[in-house]
């Protein structure tokens, strides 16, 4: 299932299944009620009554039977739990329980790799990495994935018969009709790969892999900074460079994954050669090695990313000229995109996303010169919160929207 369905799966099964006849109605509202609670959390018996065109009766025994398996639960609403009970008091609210289902999020960076098991409610319950380079093999990648996929879930005691499945983010464009990926010119030996196949084979699980920037502009969307929002662009700045787009509520990967492909975009010309063989793309520029460089070379001597940071906390003139400077580039390309799709949102996220205001201040100020002035008053660059945790995030959410179905046949099992 693609991300796509956790802004459209209500909607679909509300036309599709509604009418079905026989025992498929009651597990079709059972899917229909866990979806809106998926996508809403805490909302009340006649919420869910007007919104899904139930009766009161038909929620109140779904409810009743779904609280009895431990798949949802009933809660006060936020600051009514330590009120005394009063005439006029808020009724009960619902929720999903956040430990009924899990998924697992892994991370392929170009130098790392990261699982993390989430709940339904988004929370990291077990979270395992490494350093590794991936370009190359990805036999070995797929190998440590597993191992640290099997860490994840004893770290966080949940058996995988709770697990919906596995969302896997790559760093590279993936055809969301067809999950092939292009790794022509970016991931050098993933050439034929089939990054899924691969994994279920591995893992025993459900895998649905996307690309690594739109799994962090879903996980930003749903848990993070852009939650709520529904015009958002998500902007990673790490080893690659990529962004996801949410739009209209929707993740967008263009017709075969290619969109949001910025950090190929020439920016400098007659710049140094990308891997993906084009000259001066933005990609040579903002990633953390990238600014390190810089400051490196200026100084004659082997300068980490980490080290920058440190030199920039202490007040480092040149620290701050090596981010400030890229935060002039990447503006120049965010105002493009500005111009393009006149989102509300843009967050910067990934490991460059770490120098703060440095290196978001010029990405502001490019934006409101650069971009049109109706656009520009319309937009916010912001710092994402989820950190390095929102492409897993992203990558669980996945899966996450298996978990009504999964739920709903589990109980229709057990009954």
């Amino acid at each position: 299932m693609s991300i796509r369905a956790l802004g459209i799966a209500t909607f679909c099964f509300r036309l599709s299944l509604n009418e079905s006849p026989g025992p498929s109605v009651r597990h079709a509202n059972r899917v229909r009620l866990l979806q809106a609670l998926l996508r809403h959390p805490a909302r009340s018996r006649a919420d869910l009554g007007r919104s899904l065109g139930l009766s009161r009766a038909t929620v109140t025994a779904l409810l009743g039977e779904l609280e009895l398996a431990g798949m949802v639960e009933q809660h006060r609403p936020d600051g009514e739990e330590d009120r005394p009970a009063a005439i006029g008091r808020p009724p009960l609210q619902v929720s999903l329980t956040a430990t009924a289902a899990f998924a697992v999020g892994l991370d392929f960076g170009h130098r790392h790799i990261r699982s993390a098991v989430c709940d339904l409610g988004g929370r990291i319950v077990g979270d395992q990495w490494s350093v590794v380079g991936t370009d190359t093999d990805p036999a070995s990648a797929f190998d440590l994935a597993q191992r640290l996929t099997m860490a994840a879930l004893e770290q966080a005691g949940v058996p995988t018969s709770f697990v919906v499945g596995v969302g896997a983010g790559l760093a590279v464009p993936v055809d969301g009709a067809t999950g092939l990926i292009h790794a022509e010119g970016i991931l050098p030996g993933w050439d034929g790969v089939r990054p899924a196949a691969e994994l279920e084979q591995r893992l025993g699980l459900p895998v649905q892999v996307e690309n690594d920037a739109n799994a962090g502009a879903m996980g930003e969307h749903l848990f993070g900074a852009g939650r709520g929002v529904a015009d958002m662009v998500y902007l990673r700045l790490s080893a690659g460079t990529g962004l996801g787009m949410i739009l209209n509520g929707d993740a967008y990967g263009g017709v075969s994954g290619i969109a949001g492909e910025v950090g190929h975009t020439p920016v400098v010309e007659d710049g140094l050669i990308c891997r993906c063989g084009n000259r001066g793309c933005l990609e040579t520029l903002a990633t953390p090695a990238a600014v390190a460089d810089l400051l490196s070379r200026s100084r004659g001597e082997t300068i980490t990313f980490t080290q920058l940071l440190e030199q920039l906390r202490e007040g480092d003139r040149a620290a701050r000229r090596a981010i400030a400077d890229t935060g002039v580039a990447v503006g120049r390309a965010v105002a493009s995109v500005v111009n393009l799709l006149n989102p509300e949102l843009v967050i910067i996220g990934g490991e460059l996303a770490a120098a703060g205001d440095v290196l978001l201040d010029p990405i502001r100020e490019a934006v409101e010169q650069r971009a049109v002035p109706p656009a520009a008053r319309a937009v916010r660059v912001i710092r994402g919160t989820l950190g390095e945790h929102a492409e897993v995030l992203g990558a669980a959410a996945v899966q996450l929207a298996r978990a009504p179905e999964a739920l709903a046949g589990r109980l229709a099992q057990a009954s």
